[in-house]
């Protein structure tokens, strides 16, 4: 083989095993994608009935939340086997099933590790609280009452209350960052982390190309149990918990993101590229060092390949003074991070309801994701425009609404059941009784209705999605020279191979953007770009895209 075949073929398998750099992810809530048979809740062969759809978006990749055996007291996130597939879900066969047949349509496939606590029922920890001298009497945080009986500390759940509970069996309290059917796995503990690993191995050694990271930023905790400090009420907001819940009057310095993260953090990626390809995405959950986290979690190529933390998931519209805002700081704590912007998942309301964007506008943040530096994930039924479902209480699920309700609904109304057939019963969700109602005003924009629609939002998520990987500059490149200017939002992407020119009105007037020097020629007209030169005026929720021609 010639010097330049070998050049070539090293490039082409750094290509395949980057897939993740600027890749687009969808993310699967299996319970509500698609009921195989008729209990009302989906599961792993309902994926696999409509991994053709996926595909047909043009993604690179499927993230499926937990699925493993469980209570379902935090509807998977509380796992008692990791090394499992819950009934409800199915088998370990079904799963291998979807593996190859996602693989087979060109789809890498990524699991949701929830690795910073169990459930209650898991194996471990029963051993744990049975006494004080067993084999993993240290696999969890436990600790001594305060002499008056009080709980160690003031460290708070995220889920409300005080983050420790008393067992009877040991006497003494326990460590749950969420519910107190979660509790946390001690990670100074090295046994801990050898069977944590173990776990990445077994599924990896299955073949999935991957792991999404759950809590990524919860695995440590302060040795000394130093209570953490408040936080004035200024900068105090809702991007992790609710304004409602006391969680956010602390600033949590000693309950996560400790320094200790890192070199476990460095201990899985080493893990993971012992296979070709494979891909970690870690979430970082801190309303106050979001970015800086990000940047730390994915420095160099020692980490975690990407990390996503909630700047782009609050309350907070998407104008181009926040966005520019976000880059700034993400420039500033952490140049070289690789970021994966999300704007809906399911720990969060909808963002067609939460920013209350109409059909343009909607429209216009599908493209921008697309532009921004990072990879992208997107949420089942975001492609379709979904907006908030409305759940009465009555019908809730989630314990974390049903504990805030009514000023916070929790999470339910983003987890009702994907709609596939706008005339059928359940939306072609399911034959049976949901386990969640189909929300009747989602299911207008059902799928098998938009894809009779050319210019619906689900054929315009297709072609976003293709620009993007039409161009390299988008999916990869360097993303340079930004700029804020009233509701004008421009930068640059550019690589070796081309530079793009973007430019979005974030705001609800008209306003003039200016085009670099050059020539310039525009790209993505069939999603609307505006065609620009020397300056071009964008009203409300347009935009546009415009590549330098090559001299």
């Amino acid at each position: 083989m010639n010097v330049q075949n070998t050049v070539e073929l090293k490039n082409a398998t750094k290509a395949l095993a980057d897939w993740w750099r600027g890749g687009v992810i969808y993310q699967i809530y299996p319970r509500s994608f698609q009921d195989s048979n008729g209990d009302g809740i989906g599961d792993l062969k309902g994926i696999t009935q409509r991994l053709e759809y996926i595909a047909s978006l043009g993604v690179d990749a499927i993230w499926i939340s937990p699925f493993f055996k469980s209570p379902m007291k935090d509807f998977g996130y509380d796992v008692s086997d990791y090394r499992d597939v819950d009934p409800m879900f199915g088998t370990m066969e079904d799963f291998k099933e979807l593996l190859d047949h996602a693989h087979g349509h060109g789809l890498k496939v990524m699991i949701d590790l929830v690795l910073s606590h169990t459930s209650d029922q898991h194996p471990w920890f029963k051993e744990s609280r049975s006494n004080r001298e067993n084999s993993k009497s240290d696999w969890y945080v436990w600790a001594d009452p305060k002499p008056d009986g009080t709980p160690p500390n003031n460290w708070l759940s995220i889920f409300g209350g005080s983050a420790w509970q008393w067992d009877s069996r040991r006497l003494q309290y326990y460590l749950h960052n969420f519910l107190t059917s979660q509790p946390d796995l001690n990670f100074h503990c090295q046994d801990v982390q050898d069977a944590l690993l173990d776990v990445a191995r077994f599924w990896l050694d299955l073949g999935v190309d991957g792991f999404r990271l759950d809590t990524i930023n919860f695995y440590f905790h302060d040795v000394q149990l130093r209570d953490n400090p408040g936080l004035p009420m200024d900068q105090r907001n809702a991007s992790i918990a609710p304004m409602v819940n006391p969680y956010n009057h602390q600033d949590h310095l000693y309950s996560k993101s400790r320094p200790e993260n890192i070199a476990f953090l460095e201990r899985l990626r080493a893990l993971t590229d012992e296979y070709d390809g494979r891909a970690c995405l870690g979430e970082v959950g801190d309303a106050q060092r979001g970015l800086e986290i990000m940047g730390e979690y994915t420095s160099g190529d020692k980490r975690m390949h990407m990390c996503y933390a909630f700047e782009f998931l609050e309350k907070r519209a998407l104008t181009a003074t926040y966005a520019k805002q976000v880059f700034d700081q993400l420039e500033e704590k952490a140049g070289d991070a690789w970021p994966c912007w999300a704007f809906s998942n399911h720990d969060v309301q909808r963002h067609a309801s939460r920013w209350e964007l109409d059909d343009a506008a909607l429209r216009q943040h599908a493209v921008l994701m697309m532009c921004l530096r990072g990879s992208a994930c997107l949420y089942q039924g975001e492609e379709l425009g979904l907006p908030e479902a409305d759940v009465p209480f009555e019908h809730l699920q989630d314990p974390y609404g049903i504990e805030f309700w009514p000023e916070f609904k929790g999470r339910d109304g983003c987890r009702t059941p994907m709609v596939w057939a706008a005339q059928d019963e359940q939306s072609g969700f399911t034959s049976g009784t949901p386990w969640l109602p189909v929300s009747q005003t989602q299911a207008d924009q059902a799928v098998d209705r938009l894809e009779q629609e050319a210019s619906s939002m689900l054929h315009h998520y297709r072609r976003a999605i293709a620009l993007r990987h039409a161009h390299s500059a988008l999916m990869s490149g360097q993303q340079n020279d930004m700029k804020q200017s009233g509701p004008i939002l421009t930068f640059m992407r550019e690589d070796s191979a081309e530079q793009v020119f973007c430019a979005f009105n974030l705001g609800s007037e008209s306003a003039e953007a200016t085009l670099p020097d050059g020539e310039w020629q525009v790209i993505g007209e069939e999603l609307g770009s505006v065609v620009g030169a020397g300056t071009v005026t964008l009203g409300a929720a347009q935009f546009c895209l415009m590549q330098r021609v090559q001299g």
